[in-house]
């Protein structure tokens, strides 16, 4: 089916943006983000004697990662000199909560403060999810401010983009969640009752155009003597950058999610305008060379949800035929509405009645529920507060809270 607004700005946006900013470090840096290579070179840099640096790493790796704590004097099995002299040069800073949001149904959303060095630059502000459910703990954490698509039906693609985030940045939203759960306490049971159990890179951004931070924050995420979350547990989304959805399973090694929301490219140059740069056909075989995909290593496709848009049995048909031969399983997202968009949720029946055929077809076909609308946090959603709502829209924000 063709668009009925396919001639409007989706289809001519531009595919990427430019980065407005870069990074400023600050002149204590956070030692969180450093892989423990760097910490030792950061100990050599201090003085710290070449025999001694891989064992203070790996007791700095314990205290930061493993127990998660928050200033250097915690660090009691680290001389009180040492200490001292590394609290002269850096910090174990993480992103700083400005604010937290509580949905009623459990959803928690942080406005987290990224401090730089730059003093003439308002700081920059991201925003983090964490998601309860009766199983897992699921954090949605993001990898750029702004973002550099401009994918049509989400928010968080209005933005500008103002920069990359670094690694310190991106595995610092895990360690805010977990600090803010309480969630360092109990580490004798695996996942038993740690409540952050899952990661998933669905935030604000598109993880692969920051491709060496996010790689480096989620090997720290996934190392088994710190935060120790499962690759498995894992799960990084892309709107599609093909070069490096290869090399996301050579070198990072979690599982794959894929935007996708549409079948034909004609529909998604509109939706996805990166799409025009790397089409379906070359998306779905780079799915197909993915490292490591099996039965039980799917890959996820994402597909929102719009009325009239894409929601067809005819679409349904050819969303089986494209992936036949992916281990997959198709993930439906019902449209999460936010102020000023033009799309609209497609109705229950339809979703059903799609869901219901790639079921048929032998596909896994959850329809995700809609978590934290009511403060924004839903999938499609997040939107710095660096871009304030207007009155009118946080006026249209509390209706679609109620009729919810």
């Amino acid at each position: 089916m063709t668009s009925s607004i396919e001639a409007s700005s989706g289809a001519n946006a531009p595919i990427e943006k430019i980065a407005l900013e870069t990074y400023v470090p600050p002149t204590k840096p956070s030692l969180i983000g450093m892989s423990r290579a760097e910490l030792a070179d950061h100990l050599g840099a201090i003085g710290v004697a070449p025999a001694q640096r891989k064992m203070r790493a790996q007791q700095l790796w314990h205290w930061i990662y493993f127990r998660g704590a928050k200033t250097f004097d915690e660090m009691t099995s680290i001389s009180k000199e040492m200490r001292n002299g590394l609290d002269q040069h850096f910090t174990v800073a993480r992103p700083e909560v400005v604010a937290e949001q509580i949905s009623n149904d459990g959803t928690r959303k942080w406005l987290l403060r990224l401090p730089s060095g730059d003093a003439v630059e308002k700081a920059h502000e991201v925003e983090c999810v964490y998601i309860p459910e009766t199983d897992r703990g699921t954090l949605c954490v993001s990898s750029q401010v702004g973002c550099t698509l401009n994918c049509s039906f989400c928010h968080t693609g209005t933005q500008r983009l103002v920069r990359n985030l670094t690694a310190g940045e991106i595995v610092g939203q895990v360690m805010v969640a977990r600090d803010r759960l309480n969630d360092w306490a109990d580490r004798a049971t695996p996942t038993g009752s740690r409540l952050v159990t899952n990661v998933v890179m669905m935030g604000m951004g598109e993880p692969l155009y920051n491709f060496d931070a996010v790689r480096d924050a989620l090997l720290i995420a996934a190392d088994n003597e710190g935060i120790g979350i499962s690759r498995r547990r894992i799960t990084l989304s892309t709107s599609g950058v093909v070069p490096n959805i290869v090399r996301a399973g050579d070198e990072i090694g979690v599982m794959l999610a894929i935007s996708l929301h549409a079948v034909r490219d004609e529909l998604r140059n509109e939706l996805v305008p990166l799409n025009r740069k790397y089409p379906i056909a070359e998306l779905l075989q780079a799915c197909r060379d993915y490292p490591g995909s099996s039965n039980a290593r799917r890959i996820t496709f994402e597909y929102v949800m719009l009325k009239d848009i894409n929601d067809s049995l005819e679409d349904a048909k050819l969303l089986v035929k494209l992936l036949k031969g992916i281990p997959a399983k198709i993930n439906l997202i019902p449209f999460n509405p936010w102020p000023g968009t033009r799309y609209e949720c497609s109705d229950w029946d339809q979703i059903e009645k799609f869901s219901e055929y790639i079921f048929n077809a032998g596909y896994s076909s959850p329809v995700r529920t809609p978590r934290g609308r009511d403060i924004l946090a839903a999938c499609g959603q997040l939107k710095s507060e660096t871009e304030k709502l207007s009155a009118r829209e946080r006026q249209t924000l509390r209706a679609m809270a109620m009729t919810d």
